[in-house]
């Protein structure tokens, strides 16, 4: 009986490792990492003239040499534009899903209290011309990630350092299957709520157990469930870069040094 336990215990972990294994071999270049502090949504302020993921806000992140992390959907008529919500509410004070809307249709809106609209991943990037390091999150809450083609070329034409992530583990399986040198990245967090997990898929996605699918090359994680154990096993173990969501104070930061490898932030400075 007792041996018994033993190797199914023993075996139940070989499985769980072999199910929370990034990618080993042939791993892309991660120098884009030297960078540690990421700008979250740029360097943003949205009580004034530089909302989230806006133009302004890029700006000034590029200009205080950080790099940047944005966020990308395609529209109905298929252009990559940077939002963060998938509804326009918050940030636009209209109803309806972004989604569902045309470029031309969102350019009705403002973002926030300011005059700047939700820019075009193209412009974006002729922006930032190379000078700090992305972290591109694609957006997408469904199975089907064929929208993710448009942005992957257009970010093929971009000669900066980037790499991609998302919570979506289609959207890094996708990213597997057609352009696998680029670096990808699994945002995650602890998803168990008041009465549990809302289904099984969120069980996976907390232990980081989709990655013998996904093979991610490095892990984006919610720092306040930084003690999560697939987490830990891939920086520790696995020797994979770990970066940090979202950071907003020195304090913070300074607890979470040792742990994370790059840290994405907002409202302060680092």
């Amino acid at each position: 009986m007792i041996k018994r336990t033993a190797k199914l215990f023993l075996g139940s972990g070989l499985v769980y490792l072999a199910a929370v294994m990034p990618r080993m071999l042939n791993c892309p270049d991660m120098d884009l990492f030297r960078k540690k502090y990421f700008a979250h949504r740029g360097l943003h302020d949205n009580a004034g003239e530089a909302p989230e993921n806006s133009m302004e806000a890029f700006r000034r992140a590029v200009e205080a040499g950080y790099g940047i992390e944005l966020d990308v959907h395609v529209t109905k008529d298929g252009i990559p534009v940077i939002f963060h919500d998938f509804k326009l509410d918050r940030m636009c004070g209209v109803p309806g899903e972004l989604e569902k809307h045309t470029y031309a249709e969102l350019q009705r809106y403002t973002l926030a209290d300011s005059g700047e609209r939700i820019p075009k991943l193209e412009d974006f990037l002729r922006m930032v011309d190379g000078r700090v390091p992305l972290i591109v999150e694609i957006k997408g809450e469904k199975a089907d990630v064929s929208f993710c083609g448009v942005i992957d070329r257009m970010l093929r034409g971009y000669e900066g350092a980037y790499c991609i992530e998302s919570f979506n583990p289609m959207v890094l399986w996708w990213f597997r299957r057609h352009h696998n040198d680029v670096a990808r990245g699994q945002l995650a967090s602890n998803f168990r709520m008041d009465g549990g997990y809302r289904n099984i898929l969120y069980f996976f996605m907390t232990h980081l157990m989709l990655n013998f699918f996904t093979k991610p090359d490095f892990i984006a994680y919610n720092h306040e469930f930084r003690e999560e154990p697939g987490r830990r096993i891939c920086k520790r173990l696995f020797g994979r870069p770990s970066a940090a969501w979202t950071v907003r104070s020195r304090r913070e930061l300074d607890k979470l040094r040792g742990e994370f490898d790059v840290f994405i932030f907002e409202g302060f400075l680092p």
